[in-house]
């Protein structure tokens, strides 16, 4: 066999052990890949095991991540310090190898892949943030943002809605340095794809906008090559190249069919699979010729090298980009930070409260951050206008221009939140992005895996309850509210005034995690915060207003429904009630907080009434005595938004009259 093939083969019998040993996984679309990544990998990606997070490394994404193999294949020849030991512990507890690819446990892998398309998804926001940042930093004759994003994907992902949705995008903004590869094999779990798949992939990409290399033989190191070089030439084009495939190349009696996609191929075609491919090692044993030619540090050292020895002539020449590029690109937030939200803090404590939508305040002071903040870049799925999320520190990009700083995804909330995640993931870029709160469902799984890698992405949604009014029951969201609480590693936000939603968005940009801020249409109350409230929103919940002493009733709300147990309060003041009133902006934050803190805020054994228009679910929680919950549990009607909150039954009346239960 030629060496070639053996640099290819390594992998497949890597990946047939592997699966052998765990008894589970999936080796067809690693053997059937293996060719393809093989001279990706040795002749074109630039990238340095000894430093997985170089700044200017291309990237690689596995979208079909169910062949995690071929990830994890590639990662342990190449020299990312992936032994075999690793290999072995594929799919077991904590081990290095889980049975997809997850971003922060593996050395190497740029992101979580699994659902598929969402790894396309995001690499096509790798691609953007790369053209992005080049446009920001790059000077004549100094490229130093300048690499490409290099994705793999299957049927699976090329039929999910979300990567056609970052396809159309992708190509109308141009991405030339994205270039995709098409594992064309014609086989899903169900079997042979025409069936249920009969698309004209080249074509449907040609219609996007992408430039396409149809028909390549993904067995021919010769084609693939002549393949990646012409797409590299692009200049105003992300690339598809379309290549033909056989799952589990090399097994003479299951290649091309289902079953070798997701189960082992058994002792016996193991064995005869090594005899077919003339591989005459042992389970796990790759010969050290073959070894030494995968290495890929030295390589890799020279090119970070030759990237230092730009970077320090560009440092001389433009100082302070480089010094704003290596701040941002080690997440690090600006000096001044701080002091520009003390100051927004200030402005809005000294200003006369008034009556406004939640999301005309955190429009406000997000713009007011952006100037602090450049690395922050907006964006909405087609409704700027309506949530806000455009501000005036807002210029777009275009796909002639990427100087700007709001990306319009137009009709496409699932494709931009994994986008998002891929801008997130590459670094040097804060995301966020906006549309209406009930179509949060349309990206949920996007949100999800943003929790998932820790990643600090920002989703914003308006519209956030049976508030929004006439559009009816489609648009008013009752139960993604809880929904969104209950991912794991996320932190929403329902701000109640302009003061929480400015700890809304310190806090964003702070953590190294997600973040929903939830920002009503509809107007909020009209109270006056003390600067003490500051250090109580940041925990998530806070004593809004006391009467003093040990409280008869509490009074608990979020966002707009602020205005209802304030209302409240004053008619069982006027009885003779000595009433707490507490705002949750963070439901999240303050189920972390110690309970001595939760005590002093909702004093504990006290008849306690919790006022939300959600699902009431989530606020059960917290109930450590006497209390229930007003909440919305069924869809809305299409009225105005006052008549709905009568309608439901929604208002100081039923709070009081609820409270009412629990007093003498």
């Amino acid at each position: 066999m030629s060496d070639r093939r053996a640099l290819a083969n390594a992998i497949r019998f890597l990946t047939v052990d592997v699966v052998q040993k765990a008894n589970s996984g999936h080796p067809g679309t690693a053997m059937g890949m293996a060719d393809i990544a093989e001279v990706l990998w040795n002749d074109f990606l630039r990238h340095n095991p000894a430093n997985p997070k170089w700044i200017n490394r291309d990237r690689f994404v596995q979208s079909n991540g169910h062949g995690s193999m071929l990830t994890y294949s590639l990662l342990h020849l190449s020299g990312y310090g992936l032994t075999v030991q690793d290999l072995k512990d594929h799919r077991k507890l904590h081990s290095r190898t889980p049975g997809h690819p997850e971003y922060g446990i593996t050395a190497g892998v740029e992101t979580t892949t699994g659902p598929l398309g969402q790894g396309f998804a995001t690499a096509a926001g790798m691609a953007l943030a790369e053209k992005k940042l080049a446009q920001e930093f790059n000077r004549d004759g100094f490229p130093v943002v300048d690499h490409f994003t290099y994705v793999f994907v299957g049927d699976g992902c090329l039929m999910e809605g979300v990567a056609q949705e970052a396809a159309s995008l992708a190509g109308t903004l141009k991405l030339n340095k994205l270039i995709a590869v098409y594992d064309d094999n014609r086989i899903s779990i169900d079997g042979e794809t025409p069936g249920w798949f009969a698309d004209d992939t080249a074509a449907r990409f040609r219609a996007l906008g992408w430039n396409v290399i149809a028909d390549v033989d993904g067995h021919d190191a010769e084609a693939i090559t002549a393949a990646f070089d012409a797409a590299r030439r692009s200049t105003d084009k992300p690339t598809m190249i379309c290549c033909k495939t056989i799952i589990g190349y090399g097994s003479p009696n299951k290649q091309g069919r289902e079953e070798v996609h997701g189960a082992p191929l058994g002792v016996e075609e193991v064995a005869r699979t090594r005899e077919h491919l003339g591989w005459k090692h042992e389970a796990f044993v790759v010969p050290d010729t073959v070894m030494r030619a995968w290495d890929a540090r030295p390589r890799g050292e020279r090119a970070e090298a030759e990237w230092n020895a730009l970077f320090t002539a560009y440092e001389a020449k433009h100082p302070e980009l480089a010094a704003e590029l290596t701040r941002r690109t080690a997440g690090r937030l600006p000096d001044d930070f701080d002091a520009v939200v003390a100051s927004e803090a200030e402005r809005i404590l000294a200003q006369e409260p008034v009556r406004q939508p939640i999301r005309k305040a955190s429009n406000r002071v997000l713009g007011n951050l952006l100037a602090s903040v450049p690395e922050v870049i907006g964006g909405s799925a087609d409704v700027s206008m309506s949530t806000l999320a455009w501000t005036g520190a807002a210029r777009s990009i275009t796909p002639d221009d990427f100087s700007g700083n709001f990306v319009h995804y137009g009709v496409r909330e699932f494709g931009m939140s994994a986008m998002m995640n891929g801008m997130a993931a590459h670094g040097g870029l804060i995301p966020y992005g906006a549309c209406y709160l009930v179509f949060s469902d349309y990206s949920r799984n996007a949100v999800r895996l943003s929790a998932l890698m820790g990643l600090k992405t920002i989703f914003l949604y308006t519209h956030d309850s049976i508030g929004v009014g006439e559009d009816g029951p489609t648009h008013q969201p009752c139960e993604q509210l809880v929904a969104l609480r209950a991912i794991p590693n996320m932190s929403l936000w329902r701000p109640g005034s302009e003061l929480e939603a400015l700890v809304a968005w310190e806090s964003a940009l702070k953590r190294e995690g997600p973040s929903v801020i939830v920002a009503a249409r509809q107007d909020g109350a009209v109270f006056a915060h003390r600067s003490g409230d500051l250090d109580g929103i940041r925990r998530g919940g806070y004593v809004l207003q006391d009467a003093g002493g040990k409280p008869d009733i509490v009074l608990v709300a979020t966002g707009s429904e602020i205005g209802l147990v304030l209302e409240a309060a004053a008619v069982l003041e006027g009885q003779g009630k000595a009433v707490r009133l507490v705002s949750i902006p963070n439901g999240n934050l303050f189920a972390a907080q110690d309970r001595d803190y939760q005590e002093s805020v909702l004093a504990f054994g006290t008849p306690t009434v919790f006022v939300e228009a959600a699902s009431p679910l989530y606020w059960y929680q917290f109930l450590k005595g006497p209390g229930t919950v007003v909440g919305v549990d069924r869809f809305g009607e299409s009225a105005p938004g006052p008549e709905i909150y009568r309608v439901m039954n929604l208002t100081a009346e039923r709070i009081v009259s609820e409270a009412g239960q629990f007093l003498c």
